[in-house]
């Protein structure tokens, strides 16, 4: 079991690049080592992502859809 971090992706994920999270205060950033491989699930807004020393499950979550599932 690991970690969850919430924040902005700065970026789109590619194979090479480091993915870069930008935390809520705005101050601070999660960074990881080069993507080696990305995994899409079908029909789903989550990945899978292995870089050099770890692997990673990506959920996106847009800003207005947490506040149209609030204002329900």
């Amino acid at each position: 079991m690991g970690l969850s971090v919430v924040g902005r992706l700065v970026r789109p994920p590619r194979k090479g690049s480091m993915l870069v999270i930008e935390f809520p205060d705005g101050l601070h950033e999660y960074v990881t080592t080069p993507i080696k491989r990305i995994l899409k699930v079908c029909g789903k807004n989550v990945y899978y992502i292995q870089t050099v020393n770890s692997r990673y499950r990506l959920e996106i979550r847009s800003e207005s859809a947490d506040v149209n599932e609030a204002a329900q």
